[in-house]
């Protein structure tokens, strides 16, 4: 009778923690497809900015420009190998 008890409690924390952990999983799996798409859209505008290379030649912008993008492509590269 008590190891019946004491299997059922174990049974039902047990399911309760499985299913919590697997919700946390789940929304945490979303967060990192939609970051990771941010991601992409984000290198996609950088392009399409830097499309004549005006950013790149200026000495001033061009610093700051070259640090954003090889942070985007870093990160694109980083998605890429999860994939």
């Amino acid at each position: 009778m008590i190891l019946e008890i004491i299997l059922g409690i174990t049974t039902i924390t047990f399911g309760y923690t499985s299913f919590n952990l697997f919700k946390k999983v789940e929304r945490l799996e979303d967060w990192v497809e939609e970051y990771s798409q941010r991601v992409i859209d984000a290198n996609t505008t950088l392009q399409e900015l830097d499309s004549g290379g005006k950013f790149e030649s200026d000495d001033e912008i061009g610093v700051v420009f070259d640090g954003i993008k090889r942070t985007i492509n870093d990160l694109t590269n980083i998605n890429n190998k999860d994939i």
